[in-house]
């Protein structure tokens, strides 16, 4: 009976009815999930830690065609833990023009929103997240179009609409080129204010801050992350907002340079907290803690070249829980299961 009412419980947090302080002083603990069998094998570990599934098992693409499918496995482990299941529906990010062509047709929109609805109806999910990426800056409008005709439709039929957002603080394009890009293609079209009355939550992805396009440096440092939550504040409720926090980190080293040229190619390489590890181990690495942007961080020598890894360990995880808790957030979110430290399961309560 204890499980059910604490269920009871959640759902009533996340539809964004009123909880005690009590019930509320824990952030809510969303987890993505992808088909990597590192990543099952972690949900299956830690299920009663994961407040929210959100399984990476759809798409959707210019037509309106929702494509992918559910792990039963999974399907059988959540309901036994009593962790509801909202799946990410995506779109293809290496292209902005399916997307572009999707925003145009209303007709094709209206059979995307048709099959999510029979979708979630057939296998129990309690909603979807909208994980749109690569949408140009001038579409900003049309994509608070598409997510408040689609959040209007899902509640009609009981369900629920989240949507994942590339943070975008202070708004404008800003002075470097890399600024101006990121701006263009992947910040300027989340539209926060007008998705935050549509949606039921936003996942601000405050991670990848730094990348294989940049020089070295944290996935989401700690002034950055407050930048851009604080930004996020100004028009999101609090009880709407969930933090990102990364569970991976990168690994950046010189890569071999490029022909015919011989172009200069430095690199950097998506990294599992552990995999971070067993690098220093083996390299002689040792893991070191970043006061101002509060993450971890560590460098080793290869083959006469120094290489540097940014990654999430549990101290690096506790202060942005933490940060969380402090802004009173419904909670967080974190990309994604089967990469992260160990450790930082002991920071997190069971909701049993």
């Amino acid at each position: 009976m204890k499980k059910y009412l604490c269920l009871a419980a959640f759902l009533l947090g996340f539809a964004g009815l009123g909880l005690s302080q009590a019930q509320a002083q824990n952030p809510k603990a969303l987890f993505y999930l992808t088909r990597d069998a590192r990543s099952v094998r972690s949900f299956m570990d830690h299920a009663s830690q994961v407040d929210i599934l959100v399984p990476a098992w759809y798409s959707v693409d210019a037509d309106g065609l929702v494509a992918g499918g559910a792990n039963p496995m999974i399907l059988a482990k959540a309901k036994d833990a009593h962790t509801p299941v909202m799946p990410i529906v995506a779109n293809d990010a290496s292209s902005a023009a399916p997307f572009h062509a999707l925003l145009g047709d209303e007709s094709a929109q209206y059979k995307m929103i048709d099959q999510l609805i029979e979708i979630a109806k057939l296998n129990g999910y309690i909603g979807w997240q909208f994980d749109f990426e690569n949408v140009n800056w001038d579409d900003r409008d049309a994509l608070s179009r598409i997510v408040a005709r689609t959040a209007e439709r899902l509640h009609k039929a009981g369900l629920q609409l989240s949507i994942a957002t590339v943070p975008n603080a202070p708004g404008l394009a800003g002075e470097t080129g890399y600024s101006k890009f990121m701006f263009s293609e992947w910040r300027g079209a989340y539209d926060l204010a007008a998705l935050a009355k549509s949606v039921d939550l936003i996942c601000l992805m405050t991670y990848d801050q730094h990348t294989r396009y940049t020089p070295p440096g944290p996935v989401g440092g700690w002034g950055w992350t407050n930048e851009n939550l604080d930004y996020a504040l100004k028009v999101v409720p609090p009880q709407k907002l969930s933090l990102g926090i990364a569970i991976y980190g990168y690994h950046w080293f010189s890569g071999t340079p490029q022909k015919p040229e011989e172009k200069p190619n430095p690199t950097a390489e998506y990294i599992s907290g552990s995999d971070a590890l067993d690098l220093a181990k083996a390299y002689g690495g040792q893991v070191q803690w970043d006061e101002g942007d509060k993450t971890a961080w560590l460098w080793f020598t290869r083959d006469d070249e120094r290489e540097w890894i940014f990654f999430t360990d549990k101290r690096t995880f506790e202060a942005r829980y933490n940060l969380a808790k402090q802004k009173g957030l419904q909670g967080f979110c974190s990309w994604d299961l089967g990469d992260e430290d160990p450790s930082i399961w002991s920071a997190l309560p069971s909701h049993k």
